[in-house]
Parts: C-alpha cells; structure tokens; sequence
C-alpha cells in the first residue's frame, strides 16, 4: 500500500465508502455552523445592555484621548492583533482609531519573557504605555491566563478601562475584583469560544462606532 492509500484509505476504497464519508464531513459541518450560530444568538441576548455600556465607556475614553490596548496569548493574540487592526484600520467611512496589540513586537515579548518571566509580557508594556483614560482590552479561552491577569491588575492601577473576554466559566478574570467589564462565553470548546469572542469584539466595535 503507498503511502497517499495508508494516509487517505477512503479515496481508494469505493465511490460509497468515500461518499459516506463525505457525507459524515457534511453533517459534522452543519453540526458546528448551528451550534456556532445559537451560541452567538445566545451570548448576544444575555449581554446586550453590558455590550452596549461598554461600548459606550470605551467611546467615552477615546473622545478623551485615551488609546486600546489588547492582549492574548495562542490563538487569542492572533484575535488581539485583529482586534487592534479593526479600531485603527476599519475601512470605509468608520473612524480610525488609536489601537495597539500588545502582542505583535517579538523582541520585547521574548524579552521580558527571559529576562523576567511570561507572566509580565503584557503588564510590564502596560506599564511603560498605559496612563488613566486608556483601555485595556484581553481574550483568554479559559480565563486564567497569569499574564492577562497580571495585566488587568496594572491597567487597573493605572486607571484605565479594563475589558475582558473569557470562555467557559470565566476563570480567574470572573474572580479579578475591580475588572470593569466582563464578557463570558459559556461553552467548554475554545474553537467555540474563539468564533463567539469575534462576534463580541465586532459587536463592541460598532457600538463603539455608532456612540462616537
């Protein structure tokens, strides 16, 4: 048996063998797509009202000056970097705005991460940046990330806007006392959890850009 047949047995099996699979990939993909799409529905409708403070409050620090400041680690800084380009590039008519991911300057990521430890990559930048008026904005799967708590603790002391995006139960961010918005997504997936968290984010963009 070559190799392309022990990777891909079902491309060699039969027309049948591979349409059942096929079939099998079908209605797992819808599967998802539905679970996805009510789960979005669902956080939406439990935090409308919050979203629609937060948009606010944020709106309100940016007429003021202040400036977005995201962070995630794995694929949540991936969303952090998306986030920050959302703000500062939204195309078309929309208002750009000051944003910056935390997360995108390898040399003092890597830095602090030898020099100190991991748990500072995102507080130490917060604390040579951040002033009263800014926003910090993080996104953790789980929720207990140490360097995004270590960073909403600086933010926090700072006086800035603090902004969290969690999964499952919220772990630590939902413990974090004086964290000025929260927003959960109650699934144990962080596939599931990632998609929601792109909604929220989007959704608290256009807030923010209808309330300025």
């Amino acid at each position: 048996m070559s190799e392309m047949q022990q990777l891909y047995p079902f491309l060699y099996s039969g027309s049948s063998d591979l349409e059942a699979v096929m079939a099998e990939v079908r209605s797992s993909t819808v599967e998802k797509a539905n679970e996805i799409v009510a789960l979005r529905q669902s956080v939406l409708a439990a935090d409308e009202q919050r979203l629609v403070a937060c948009a606010a409050e944020m709106a309100e620090a940016f007429r003021g000056g202040g400036r977005l400041f995201t962070f995630g680690n794995g694929g949540s800084s991936t969303d952090a970097q998306d986030v920050a380009a959302l703000f500062l590039n939204p195309g078309g008519d929309a208002r750009p705005l000051p944003a910056l991911a935390l997360t995108t300057d390898v040399a003092v990521v890597t830095a602090l991460s030898n020099d100190i430890g991991f748990e500072v990559v995102f507080a130490r930048q917060l604390g040579a940046f951040g002033r009263r008026g800014d926003i910090a904005l993080g996104l953790s799967t789980s929720g207990n990330s140490a360097n995004l708590i270590r960073a909403f603790e600086e933010a926090m002391k700072r006086g800035m806007l603090t902004v969290g995006l969690a999964g499952h139960t919220g772990g630590q961010m939902a413990e974090l006392e004086g964290l000025d918005h929260l927003f959960v997504v109650p699934s144990s997936s962080v596939h599931r959890n990632q998609e929601a968290q792109t909604t929220l984010y989007h959704v608290l963009w256009e807030l923010t850009q209808y309330a300025l």
